[in-house]
């Protein structure tokens, strides 16, 4: 994440590619500057995609997540809370802080089971909270300069490892792109 917003700040940066699918990346997604990119399926996904995606924008993600798990990260999320209901809440409320604490007060129409919904969210808010810091992608963190970032192809180690291994193609492949081609 901050390797993203520190590339797309340079001037040379045209687009940052997030490439993974990974559903907690969807937060660093920024417009159409920062973007996911899948290749299993062969997608792009920009900020409208996320929201296309999930029902919420990039800053609600990780209380997206918080609600409906995350199995690659190792959290449940509450009880009761799918994708729709999340995203019908959070496109409401965006952030776990912003929705009252009494399902009465909750302005969210077509909403079913909001009593039940508002006294599991209320009972399990702390780990609500834990669970979005583990889905929080940390951008203050120091990464360097984009210069730095340049790769040049694999090292004599890694082609040593990959000897070891027996897949000396997987260093010649690491060479070639390394070289560019």
């Amino acid at each position: 994440g901050a390797a993203a917003v520190l590339a797309a700040k340079d001037s040379r940066v045209t687009r940052v590619f997030l490439c993974t699918p990974d559903k907690d990346l969807g937060q660093c997604v920024v417009g159409n500057s920062i973007v996911q990119l899948d290749r299993r399926k062969g997608t792009v996904v920009d900020e409208d995609g996320v929201r296309e995606k999930f029902g919420v924008g990039p800053a609600s993600i990780p209380d997206y997540l918080a609600l409906v798990g995350d199995s690659a990260d190792g959290f449940p999320g509450l009880p009761g809370f799918g994708a729709k209901t999340a995203a019908a809440i959070l496109a409401r409320y965006p952030h776990l802080e912003d929705i009252p604490p009494l399902g009465a007060k909750w302005e969210i129409p077509g909403l079913r089971h909001v009593p039940r919904l508002a006294e599991v969210l209320a009972e399990n808010l702390e780990l609500a909270y834990l669970f979005r810091r583990i889905a929080t992608i940390e951008y203050d963190v120091e990464v360097g300069a984009v210069d730095e970032w340049q790769w040049s192809g694999p090292t004599d180690r890694f082609a040593a490892v990959c000897e070891k291994l027996g897949s000396k193609s997987l260093a010649g492949r690491a060479a070639r792109v390394g070289k560019g081609r």
